[in-house]
């Protein structure tokens, strides 16, 4: 499998399907920005709030010849066979990236199992082989990656702005982020230590940069 991050905000995308795999589609679709159509002649009560909520598009009947055109993701998470076989020869035909839930072997893509700390993303796939040895790492890995690597990220994006307007020397600025990742920075951010944060920037920068802690102050109170 070749590993991607697709952008998909406002991209439309396809699921067939109403229950709950059909929902989990669904909700990942949603948390990355895309424009989601749902066809299933009944759907889950999750789902169906999201309809009346305007957040999906949902047609309640079954999948008729044409419904994947113009679909950038497509989506097969029923119970029919046939269904899910029409979906799939007609991506096919058209050159369209499909999923089919538990056809692992039978899709162009799959979809891992995620860890989302604000633009920090952390995936795990099997390629389709044992999603619960996926859903066990993903359990690890949320308990190790905390709130504080979003915190990281956002810090350095500050960082990256105002140091990219002083210097466009890449090692250089290699160097310098690598001096910025102190060993114990996750642990003072975990802490809510902006007092060694900041003096470990000046250290290293000459200055703070006036940098936004106030999400770090937040945790401390």
């Amino acid at each position: 499998m070749y590993p991607i991050c697709l952008d998909i905000v406002g991209k439309h995308c396809l699921v067939v399907g109403g229950g709950l795999v059909a929902y989990r589609k669904v909700k990942g679709l949603l948390a990355a920005g895309a424009k989601v159509l749902v066809i299933s002649p009944e759907v889950v009560k999750p789902l169906s709030i999201l309809a009346q909520e305007g957040k999906v598009e949902l047609f309640l009947r079954g999948y008729q010849e044409g419904d994947g055109q113009g679909a950038f993701l497509i989506f097969a998470a029923t119970n029919n066979s046939r269904v899910q076989e029409l979906v799939r020869i007609e991506a096919v035909d058209s050159g369209q990236l499909f999923n089919l839930a538990n056809d692992p072997d039978g899709c162009t893509f799959q979809v891992p199992a995620v860890v989302r700390r604000g633009d920090l993303l952390l995936t795990v796939s099997t390629s389709g082989k044992s999603p619960a040895v996926a859903a066990m790492v993903r359990k690890q890995l949320e308990r190790e990656y905390g709130p504080e690597y979003q915190q990281l990220v956002e810090i350095i994006t500050q960082l990256r702005g105002k140091i990219k307007g002083c210097t466009d020397n890449y090692p250089e600025l290699r160097n310098l982020f690598e001096k910025i990742l102190h060993p114990d920075i996750v642990k003072w951010l975990r802490q809510g230590r902006t007092d060694l944060l900041s003096e470990h920037l000046r250290v290293v920068l000459g200055t703070d940069y006036n940098l936004d802690l106030s999400r770090i102050e937040k945790r401390r109170t």
